[in-house]
């Protein structure tokens, strides 16, 4: 019988570790970390029924590190800003504990990493939606992400 791959797992891989460690800089750098920011969202978008079950957590991930990048969001520990950016930066990675090109298997790892951290991060992560949920909304706010946020299974 074939093992599932937990996120927990995932996180041990020397991939995360790498990611992790690179997840500093991308924090350092606003404009590095918009760039990894929009592949993710491009990733995700291609991958929407894959990633079913952290899609809200998700994007509300991408929006509060976009947030952060811009300088409007700041009450959120470090830890979890690095854990966060490394595992969107696990999630971009094309070779990682399952490459990206093994069809139907490919995003396995990258959906079960990102399900363990966001929901380890779950009051981190409904924090940041309650502040958004009180700013004042401006269509113009080059923070938010492109308009690719439908859920998965919504009739387009």
């Amino acid at each position: 019988m074939r093992k599932r791959i937990s996120g927990k797992k995932v996180e041990k891989s020397s991939s995360f570790r790498s990611a992790k460690e690179a997840a500093g800089e991308y924090l350092e750098n606003p404009k590095k970390l918009h760039r990894l920011l929009d592949q993710a969202l491009h990733k995700a978008g291609s991958s929407q029924g894959r990633l079913a079950e952290v899609w809200d957590s998700l994007l509300a991930s991408l929006r509060l590190l976009r947030a952060y990048a811009s300088g409007r969001y700041r009450d959120i520990p470090w830890a979890s800003l690095l854990s966060i950016v490394a595992a969107v930066i696990y999630f971009v990675m094309p070779l990682d504990l399952i490459p990206d090109f093994i069809l139907t298997l490919g995003l396995i790892d990258d959906a079960a990493l990102l399900a363990w951290i966001l929901s380890s991060l779950k009051n981190d992560i409904d924090q940041y939606i309650e502040w958004e949920k009180a700013q004042p909304q401006d269509e113009n706010d080059p923070g938010d992400p492109p308009e690719n946020t439908h859920r998965p299974g919504d009739e387009a």
